[in-house]
């Protein structure tokens, strides 16, 4: 609890939290799950960047 004191108070201050930059760690987990075993690491980001930007 102590470690997340800080965020906590943040939270309540700001009325912010980090679920935005989590919801894109998501998508880009799935994306990555459904993109295993591309070899070209060119066209992964082009795919990557064409679908969400």
């Amino acid at each position: 609890m102590q470690a997340y004191y800080f965020y906590i108070l943040t939270f309540f201050d700001n009325k912010s939290a980090n679920a935005a930059a989590e919801s894109l760690n998501a998508k880009l987990k799935a994306f990555k799950a459904t993109s295993r075993g591309v070899r070209d690491t060119a066209f992964f980001l082009f795919r990557l960047i064409t679908i969400y930007a």
